[in-house]
Parts: C-alpha cells; sequence; structure tokens
C-alpha cells in the first residue's frame, strides 16, 4: 500500500493546512515536518504559540505512526491517548519538528493480532534554524481495533 500521509493528513486535518504545516519527509516511523514563522502565530515573546508548537509536534508524531501502520487503518484507527511537552528554550522563526516511534512494528502488529489495542510512544524534538532543540515532547498512540459492524 503506497500512503502518502503528508498530504493524507493535509487533506483530512483541516488544522494543519490552517498553521500551514508542510510535511518535509514521511517514512519508516519516521517523520520530518516545519511550520513557518507567522506573525498571525506569535505569542507574547515572538515566537511561535505554544499552540503551534505542540500542533506542530502532535502532526509529526502522526504522521510518524501513519508511515509505520498506514496499512491497519482497515482493522484500527490510530489514536494520541496523552503527551508531554518539555519547552526548553524559546522558540523563535521556523520550526522543524521530527519524530520518531519508539515501538518495533511487529511488536504492535503481533498485539493487534493478539485482539489487544497497543500502547507505543513517539518521540518528537522541536528544533529552531540553528538546529537548537527548543521543546521535547512523547505522544503515547494507540490503535483501536474496529469496532465489528451491527446489522
Amino acid at each position: 500500500m503506497s500512503l502518502d500521509v503528508g498530504a493524507l493528513l493535509l487533506e483530512t486535518v483541516p488544522f494543519a493546512r490552517t498553521l500551514g504545516i508542510v510535511y518535509d519527509a514521511v517514512g519508516e516511523g519516521r517523520a520530518v515536518c516545519h511550520v513557518p514563522d507567522r506573525d498571525a502565530q506569535r505569542n507574547h515573546v515572538g515566537g511561535p504559540h505554544a499552540g503551534v508548537l505542540f500542533t506542530l509536534a502532535e502532526s509529526a508524531s502522526g504522521a510518524a505512526v501513519l508511515s509505520l501502520f498506514g496499512d491497519q487503518l482497515d482493522r484500527a484507527v490510530p489514536l494520541p491517548t496523552t503527551a508531554t511537552i518539555a519547552y526548553r528554550k524559546v522558540a523563535l522563526g521556523e520550526i522543524r519538528a521530527e519524530a520518531r516511534v519508539l515501538a518495533g512494528r511487529e511488536e504492535v502488529v503481533a498485539r493487534l493480532d493478539a485482539g489487544e489495542r497497543p500502547v507505543f510512544d513517539v518521540a518528537v524534538d522541536l528544533t529552531n534554524g540553528d538546529g537548537t532543540v527548543v521543546s521535547s515532547l512523547t505522544v503515547t498512540w494507540t490503535l483501536r481495533p474496529n469496532r465489528p459492524a451491527t446489522t
């Protein structure tokens, strides 16, 4: 199954389009995306608002998840369940997010095959233009098995 994850997310998640998120690279449990520096999205110290940073990171984590488990969409829905964020430095300018799934595909799919609802983490680093890490997140995801159709 060939899936253009970035295009899918921009089509199905209008807020990602609103923020101007650009998906730069997606594949094999990893995703890189960025958000341009826009006056309307800045906070009181001149950088992107915390909501922009969180949304960028969560969007990158979702792309990483879909790149690894997109072929499971016919039987499970990927959903974030929790997230923690550490704001490390003031973010300024264009911000880049790099996400990576911390679980092995085989283990997660095996748990899904066993009728379980797998839970796994995705780590995301946000960096500014010079590569300084400005925020780090861990987003916990699950693959919720689809409910059987009722007749």
